[in-house]
């Protein structure tokens, strides 16, 4: 039975999703959030979110604003589990949304679950895809009150070149800033370390799956990617708070906003795209109601200009790491073998090509005659895009262009290849000097970026 089959199959057999209760408890450690999702005759699901407490004062324990923003993370967590087997009604048990509040979030699971529909095959709509319902219909009490002084930033960070470079581009206070980390491994507490972050100003946050969803999974129900983005925009709102952090500042770039298939609306970035960065400053501001904002600080950049201010901060160039295939190792590598891989060898070759690249990645990248495929799928000569955080198909093939021309030995099998088959790009036309006004910035943060753009040497 192919997947579509099974999507007809399970909206049938299981009607209906239950988001039951979501409960927070705390102790002298850390805060407990957890959720029970229910779909009727088949399972009951209760993950769980731990936030470690350590030193930090924790300032806005204001009780009913707490139960708000743990029901919304809610909302965000129980995408995972709907999707095992998209059942056509979601009924709220535990919380109120009204007719807008509906509308947004059928927009967020609808176009966040894109490359899951188009993967599996499944034709919907976003009318019809799902209804949901609130059991309770009291409204909520949207006026907040706020406790403290908000000020100062949180970063959250992912072990990549992106936030490596919000990092050590914003003008942080290291004693009274944060970084934020989802499911903590070596490889970003070190790059935490490396920006100069004490153990204090390190948020940890662990998430874990509950187990009885991966036995579905391989059962062979409905299983793909989805929007993880959203859930850190919840998560980091709601620690913003209660610490009175002003700015939550994300690394998501222009490039994020593209794509991966030609003249459809399936992006596998959609929680990191500039369209989702402002429906949630949208809805915030409207339903959540507290001084925090939320923005990407590299929204005006691209992917080769990120590369190329990256390439200057040595220190982080043995620690990062991009690959989501690597990251499911005991110590994370880059695995050499996905387009995840390929993308950042590529996009960091004009400025480390060759002998720091391969001390990076351990190989010749370019040499390897197995990548071709993904090669070609990524300078936009294939189907579609790679369904990964990689860059628009013009960084790509500048890129190459770009490090093509700097080569004055034999070129390596992709670059020949590349050379062989496609025109080189016109790099006179530097796309590394571009900057993108349609941003969230301030204008003292877009000064700080405009001038590591334009006037830093």
């Amino acid at each position: 039975m192919d997947n579509s089959s099974r999507f007809q199959e399970y909206r049938e057999q299981y009607e209906e999703f239950h988001y039951n209760d979501f409960t927070i408890r705390e102790d002298d450690k850390s805060f407990y959030l957890e959720f029970e999702f229910e779909i009727p005759g088949l399972c009951v699901f209760n993950p769980k979110t731990i936030i470690l407490k350590k030193s930090l004062l924790w300032k806005n324990i204001d009780d009913f604003y707490v139960k708000n923003m743990v029901f919304h993370i809610g909302l965000i967590e129980m995408i995972s589990y709907w999707k095992c087997t998209c059942s056509p009604k979601i009924v709220i048990n535990c919380g109120y949304l009204n007719e807008e509040q509906i509308k947004w979030w059928k927009k967020l699971y609808f176009n966040g679950l894109g490359e899951l529909f188009y993967t599996n095959n499944i034709k919907t709509n976003i009318d019809d895809f799902v209804n949901i319902k609130c059991t309770n219909n009291q409204k909520h009490n949207e006026y907040y009150k706020v406790k403290d002084e908000f000020n100062g930033y949180i970063v959250p960070i992912g072990g990549g070149k992106d936030s490596i470079v919000t990092l050590e581009t914003l003008k942080l206070d290291k004693k009274n800033d944060y970084c934020l980390i989802i499911n903590p491994k070596n490889v970003t507490l070190k790059c935490a370390d490396l920006a100069g972050f004490e153990n204090d100003n390190i948020i940890e946050i662990n998430r874990t799956i509950d187990r009885k969803l991966l036995d579905l999974n391989k059962k062979g129900f409905i299983n793909g990617h989805t929007p993880f983005s959203s859930m850190l925009a919840f998560l980091s709102y709601f620690v913003a708070y209660m610490l009175s952090k002003k700015y939550i500042a994300l690394s998501n770039e222009n490039s994020a906003n593209e794509s991966n298939v030609a003249e459809e609306k399936v992006n596998h970035q959609y929680s990191k795209s500039f369209e989702f960065e402002c429906d949630f400053v949208y809805y915030s501001n409207k339903y959540l109601k507290t001084p925090v904002k939320y923005f990407s600080f590299l929204r005006p950049l691209n992917e080769l200009q990120i590369a190329k201010i990256f390439s200057k901060y040595e220190k982080y160039h043995s620690v990062f790491k991009s690959c989501n295939v690597g990251s499911k190792e005991k110590e994370w590598k880059w695995c050499c073998k996905c387009a995840k891989c390929l993308f950042a060898y590529i996009i960091l070759s004009p400025y480390l090509y060759k002998e720091k690249l391969i001390n990076i990645f351990g190989m010749d990248l370019y040499e390897n005659k197995e990548l071709l495929s993904i090669f070609i799928d990524l300078t936009g000569n294939g189907k579609t895009k790679p369904f990964d955080c990689v860059g628009t198909f013009e960084e790509v093939n500048f890129a190459l262009a770009k490090t093509i021309e700097k080569q004055s030995n034999q070129l390596p099998y992709l670059l020949k290849y590349y050379k062989d088959n496609y025109k080189l790009v016109d790099t006179s036309n530097d796309i590394t000097m571009r900057y993108n006004v349609e941003n969230n910035l301030n204008e003292i943060q877009n000064d700080i970026l405009r001038k590591e753009v334009f006037y830093d040497k």
